[in-house]
Formats: structure tokens, C-alpha cells, sequence
């Protein structure tokens, strides 16, 4: 729990509650009460101030694109805590399909400059990917992201001799179908599982959390279908305001066995047989 000579120094007096709630498996998160409103606070113990650049640049890029999130109010670092200061956002209930119309409306908002990438990094606890700006979407999903993966899991002997075997198979079909696929670098979520998304006490979606990037938009459409969450008011939605392209059901498995992969090198060896059983699916073409 945070102590007073931390609170004072606060950018919000003076604060009157603090209350521990869910942040994920990142951060410590609280609510915080201060000056008669609500806030939502992030720390993360002993790191730089830097620590939220990702967060802050992927929330100012989801209010540039005009999609509802946490504000940022404040960030910096605390007696040698990096901390970040939201806005408070009340839950409540919604619809999924106007959830699905968020998501096409974030998908709308292309890269600036036609670039796969984005200007920070993504920092996880396990694994980090550099978002450097490259001129496809195979650069920067297989080169960046899923080699690294793959790497990481070798190191640290959580794949069998026969799933290290299959991986490069899996790498060779996933690269010849992005070579006929046109990507277009719009702005994804980049962590869309059911609770990094949210309805507002008046009924509105709103993303939470971001782990942003300029990519494949059906990177974002196969995170969904991991852990599930997603109604299929959701997808139909989606897919009524922004189509997707043909082959699009044998490339959510790419996203599948990506998301997958960062679980089992997060959480260990309970996340093996899943990722085996995907390693086959895509050597299938299925």
C-alpha cells in the first residue's frame, strides 16, 4: 500500500482515498480519491519515469483517432516509482455490436506516413518488441515479433525438439500468405482481450490499456478469439462497417498462435500444448 510522504506527491491534493483494484498482472493499480473527483492510478515499483511512455503514446493516439479511453492527467516517478495518472472511467453495460463499430472506427485511422510500427516500444514484463518502423507487415509481425518469440521460448526450454522443428514450417506459410495479402498499417489495440476493453456507465465502449501499434487490423480480430468475451453481435458489427479481406479465417491463426506464444513464454509450459496444436493448424493451412 502506498504511503503518505508518496501520496503527497501527487500532482491531485489532496487525496482523500486509495483503494487497491484489478490492473492485470503489470502493474499496481489503484483508485484514488482527491480533490472531490476520481482517478485511476498505475505504479510500477523501482522503474524509470519512462516506464508508461508506451501507455501514453498509445492513448494519445486513441484520442487523436477519436476513440473513447482513460485520459492521461499525470505521470513521472515517485521516491523511485514510475507512476501514471488516468482519468476514471465508471463501468457499466453496453452493447457488443457497438463495440464492434469502435473497433472498425479504430481500424480506420491509417499510419501516418504508410509505415508498419509505432513510435514506442512495446514493453512487457517478459518480452519486449521494438515497434521500429518498417515498410510491411511481415517485418514487422514475423521479424519483430514472432521470431523474437520463438527465441525467447528456446531459451528457456519450453518447446520439445519436435515443436522447435515445426516452427520454422509454421514461419514459411505464415510469410508466403502475408506476401499475398495487402496489409494496410492502421492503428490496433495490440492487447484486445476482453478485459482491455469496457461499456461506461452510460453505455459507451471504450478501450483500456493499450499496447498500441500500426499494423494488420486482423491482428486485433484474432487476439479476440483466444480467450473469447467477444459476442457475435461483435464480429457481425465489425464486419458490416469494415469487411475483412478474403482468407482472413486462416490468418486469424497467425494472431491465435502469436498470443498464444507471449502466453507461454509469460506463464510457462501450461500453454505448450495449445501452441503445438496451432504450430499444426498452420502447417495445415488451416
Amino acid at each position: 500500500m502506498l504511503d503518505n510522504k508518496w501520496l503527497q506527491q501527487l500532482p491531485v491534493q489532496p487525496v482523500q482515498q486509495v483503494v487497491p483494484v484489478g490492473g492485470g498482472d503489470v502493474n499496481e493499480a489503484y483508485r484514488v480519491q482527491a480533490d472531490g473527483q476520481t482517478y485511476f492510478l498505475l505504479v510500477q515499483p523501482h522503474m524509470a519515469a519512462d516506464f508508461y511512455a508506451g501507455d501514453i503514446a498509445g492513448l494519445a493516439a486513441f484520442a487523436q483517432a477519436d476513440v473513447l479511453a482513460p485520459r492521461v492527467l499525470g505521470h513521472g516517478q515517485i521516491d523511485g516509482d514510475a507512476f501514471l495518472l488516468l482519468s476514471y472511467l465508471t463501468s457499466g453495460h453496453g452493447n457488443q455490436a457497438d463495440l464492434g463499430r469502435l473497433m472498425a472506427h479504430l481500424h480506420s485511422f491509417a499510419s501516418p506516413d504508410g509505415r508498419f510500427g509505432f513510435e514506442q516500444p512495446y514493453a512487457g514484463t517478459s518480452v519486449s518488441f521494438s515497434n521500429d518502423w518498417v515498410a510491411t507487415w511481415r517485418e514487422l509481425f514475423v521479424n519483430q515479433r514472432l521470431d523474437k518469440l520463438a527465441d525467447h521460448i528456446v531459451q528457456k526450454g519450453l518447446w520439445t525438439e519436435q515443436e522447435y522443428a515445426m516452427y520454422p514450417l509454421a514461419r514459411k506459410v505464415i510469410t508466403t500468405a502475408l506476401a499475398h495479402h495487402e496489409s494496410k498499417p492502421v492503428l490496433l489495440h495490440g492487447d484486445l482481450w476482453s478485459g482491455n476493453c469496457m461499456f461506461t456507465a452510460d453505455g459507451r465502449p471504450a478501450l483500456i490499456d493499450p499496447a498500441a501499434v500500426y499494423g494488420d487490423r486482423e491482428f486485433d480480430i484474432g487476439v479476440t478469439t483466444v480467450f473469447g468475451g467477444f459476442s457475435a453481435d461483435f464480429y457481425s458489427a465489425y464486419q458490416e462497417s469494415l469487411p475483412m479481406a478474403a482468407g482472413w479465417q486462416q490468418r486469424l491463426n497467425f494472431y491465435r498462435l502469436y498470443y498464444l506464444m507471449v502466453h507461454l513464454d509469460k506463464f510457462g509450459s501450461g500453454y505448450a500444448d495449445a501452441v503445438a496444436s496451432l504450430l499444426q493448424q498452420v502447417i495445415a493451412g488451416e
